[in-house]
């Protein structure tokens, strides 16, 4: 059943490369990509996914993710459940998002310097 607060998801079938490479093309949005690795995330409508950016920016980059089939957004409560959609990119472009998110600079702090 279909609510109000729920967003539309491209079928896998409807994802177009294009898309699926602008919305990873940005630094912001591939941080919010890489944060999402590891499994589905809760967030605020208020909340920093991607760093310190401005709520209307944080809804700008989701929406572009999610328009372009990378992430699934649902709605939990007053927050929203984001999760990567791996196994359809996989299906639609295999090798695709592993290539990307191995050419794509580590988004966690390391403690050595840089040389």
């Amino acid at each position: 059943m279909s609510t109000a607060r729920d967003l539309p998801h491209p079928e896998p079938a409807d994802f177009q490369l294009t898309q699926v490479l602008f919305a990873l093309s940005d630094p912001a949005r591939l941080s919010i990509v890489q944060g999402l690795v590891d499994g589905p995330q809760e967030v605020a409508a208020c909340q920093p996914v991607g760093g310190e950016l401005p709520k209307s920016t944080l809804s700008h980059h989701l929406k572009t993710l999610r328009e372009a089939g990378v992430v699934r957004s649902t709605p939990h409560g007053r927050q929203r459940h984001l999760e990567l959609r791996r196994a359809d990119l996989e299906g639609r472009f295999p090798g695709l998002l592993d290539a990307v998110l191995d050419a794509a600079p580590d988004p966690r702090p390391s403690d050595t310097p840089a040389r």
